[in-house]
This record gives C-alpha cells, structure tokens and sequence, in this order.
C-alpha cells in the first residue's frame, strides 16, 4: 500500500496539535493556503476528513484524533533518532540527565574540576528525574535513585548507596526539638517514614509542611523554617559551611544512586570516563560521612 507524502502527515501533526492551521504555517513557515492544501490532499488520500471546519476553526474528528496518537508518536521517535545520530557525529558531546536536586547541590558545584581533567568533553546537562525515554530524549546517560523500575532493557552501573539525615540550622535547634516543625516533599514523600525503618532516632511528631521539590525543602530548612530530611550529597557543602547542622547524622535508606544508559559503557570511552569520574567523586564524598553516619 502507497502511503501519502510524509510531508502531508507532518503538517497534519504540526496542526493538529496546534489546533489551527494559521499557527501551524507559522510554525512551519508557509502560508496558511499551503497548509490548507497539504490537508485537505491528506483528507483526500486517506478518503476521509480529519478536521472539522467550524467558523474559520478546526476541530479534530475522530479520525483525525486517532491519526495524531500515531503521527505525534512517530514524529517524536524519529526527532530522537535523529538528535543521538547527530550526536554520534560528535563523539566529544554527552547528554548527562539527572535529578535536579542532585544536579544543583552536587553536579554542577564539581563540574569545573571535571572540565579541567577531560576538557575534551562537552558535557551537556538535562535536569530531570524518575523513569527516562532514552529513544526520544537524546540523553546518553542519567544518574538516577532506584526509587523505579527501569527495566532490564536499560543498563546500569551503581554509584553509592543513598544517605539521608535530619538537618536543620544550627540556630533553631532548640526551638525544633521543643516545637518540630518536619518539612516533608513530594518527591519523596516517605522520607521521614524510611529513617524510621532505617533506625534512624525517633522524630517528635509535630507541624508538617510541604513542598514541591527536594531543593525548595533544603532552602526551607536553611532558611530556618523547619527540619528536612535530606540526602547526604545535597547539603554536604551547607554542613561544611555551618550553614545547615545534622543533629541525629546520616543513614543509608536503602536506596541507591546508579547511572543509566540504553546501551552498555564500553571501557576506554568518553562514556566510561564521565562514568568513572561520576562514581569517583561520589565514593569521594562518601567517605567523608564517616562520624557524621548515626
């Protein structure tokens, strides 16, 4: 069976999710005619009407709905093949996804020594979490906790176990323990529940605020508004610099940090260095828990 011209179906698609033709020659940058024709020779291929023309509107048909899952699908795919083709033509760029919390409080504040040791190595950095398409992303590598299932098709490579603790500022800590205040997220939503299980010293039970992401808890916390229960990684230079104490230390929660890739690291690449310079670091930092562990 002859398909229509591909071209037909990518402007049904820029159409279709832009619910007007107008915008989609804007998108596309033709004329408003051109994307009408494009249409309505689609419509006519296929013998039916994908749109429904109301009142110098469009309104999608059933027909039309059911080729966008399809068309939106395909398009997304082969944006993302083409993307890690031209990355291949490029061996020098990696695409690094991780957490955004790990990526401001750890990642980035290291990136500068990892410049320095690989300058070959332009390392592009995508903030994200939780379960990744690497197909359609274009990431090559994603540093994520086992906190999901990835599948046995994607290959990964531990990095450290996961510590956590309470913390809170130094100054406050009178207050909190006569007054707790738990600052909770929802990215982690049992936290506070998996230091308990993990032996972690009993909480007193009091006022529960919650945020959106792990970094608006961390602020919170140094900005004197609570306790948070905090990875290791993400308030080790805060502890550091005093400006966030950890009164009960830091347990492994028994989860873990691993690097996730579509395709095994293959030793001696640019990939296995960013691979080892990732868990270097991270084993680094590590170490340095030593007496602050509970």
């Amino acid at each position: 069976m002859k398909l229509p011209p591909l071209t037909s179906f990518r402007v049904f698609n820029v159409a279709a999710q832009a619910d007007s033709f107008v915008q989609a020659a804007e998108q596309l940058h033709v004329t408003h005619g051109a994307v009408s024709r494009q249409i309505k020779q689609l419509e006519d291929a296929l013998g039916t009407a994908l749109f429904e023309r109301r009142n110098r509107a469009v309104f999608l048909t059933p027909v039309g709905r059911l080729l966008l899952t399809t068309t939106q699908s395909v398009f997304e795919q082969l944006e993302g093949t083409v993307y890690r083709i031209r990355q291949q033509t490029n061996q020098s760029v990696i695409v690094l996804s991780c957490e955004p919390t790990i990526a401001m409080k750890w990642l980035i504040p290291r990136l500068p020594a990892f410049e320095d040791a690989h300058p070959d190595i332009q390392l592009h950095l995508s903030a994200a979490g939780g379960p990744i398409d690497f197909q359609k992303s274009g990431v090559d590598v994603a540093l994520r906790r086992n906190d999901f299932n990835w599948g046995s098709e994607i290959h990964s490579l531990k990095i450290s176990d996961e510590w956590v603790g309470p913390v809170c500022r130094a100054d406050r800590q009178g207050f909190l323990r006569a007054n707790p205040v738990l600052l909770h997220t929802r990215s982690r939503p049992l936290a506070w529940k998996n230091w308990e299980s993990a032996g972690g010293a009993p909480i007193k039970k009091g006022k529960r605020v919650d945020y959106e992401h792990f970094y608006l808890c961390i602020q919170a916390a140094m900005a004197g508004l609570g306790m948070a229960m905090a990875s290791y990684f993400m308030v080790q230079d805060e502890l550091r610099a005093q400006q966030l104490v950890a009164p009960h230390g830091f347990k492994r929660d028994r989860s873990a940090y691993y690097l996730l890739s579509p395709d095994p690291i293959t030793p001696e690449s640019k990939l296995a260095r960013l691979a080892n310079w990732v868990l270097g670091e991270m084993q680094a930092c590590s170490s340095q828990i030593g007496s602050k562990a509970g």
